[in-house]
C-alpha cells in the first residue's frame, strides 16, 4: 500500500501529515512556508509512494467560500498539472486549526511552542488525515 498525504494549505504556511504505508496511523510530516511546498512535494514524491492527497477545503458554516477558498483551488489546479498521476481530494477543514491548538494545550505543550504557527498547521493536517481515515 502507499501513503496518504494531508495538506493544510495556507497563504503563508502549510502543514503536512502522512499515513504509514498501511494507512493506519497519521503523523506530522512538516510545517513549511507555502512558497516551498511544490519543491518539497516533488522531493517527497520521488522518495515515497503516495496513493492520494487530501487537502483542507475552507468553507463557512453555510458552505459558502471563505477568503482562502480561491487560494486553495488555485493550488489544486496547479497540483493536478504538476502531479497528474496523484489524485487530490478536498476535505472539510472547519475548526481543524482550533482543534490543533486545543490538542496542544491538552497535551501540556508550553505556550511558546504553541505559538509556532507551523506546528499548528502540521497538527491541523494530522487532524484532517485522522478524520479522513476514520471515515474510510
Amino acid at each position: 500500500m502507499a501513503r496518504i498525504l494531508s495538506i493544510d494549505y495556507g497563504s503563508k504556511r502549510t502543514g503536512l501529515a502522512v499515513t504509514d504505508p498501511m494507512q493506519i496511523i497519521a503523523t506530522g510530516l512538516a510545517g513549511l512556508h507555502t512558497k516551498d511546498l511544490e519543491q518539497f512535494l516533488k522531493d517527497y514524491f520521488s522518495k515515497e509512494q503516495v496513493e492520494r492527497v487530501i487537502i483542507g477545503h475552507p468553507t463557512n458554516w453555510d458552505d459558502s467560500d471563505t477568503h482562502a477558498t480561491p487560494l486553495v483551488q488555485a493550488f489544486i489546479n496547479r497540483f493536478v498539472k504538476v502531479f497528474p498521476n496523484i489524485p487530490i481530494e478536498k476535505v472539510d477543514e472547519r475548526y481543524t486549526s482550533k482543534m490543533a491548538v486545543q490538542s496542544m494545550v491538552e497535551s501540556g505543550m508550553k505556550k511558546k511552542k504553541r505559538q509556532d504557527k507551523k506546528m499548528v498547521d502540521e497538527i491541523a493536517a494530522i487532524i484532517m488525515l485522522q478524520e479522513y481515515l476514520q471515515r474510510q
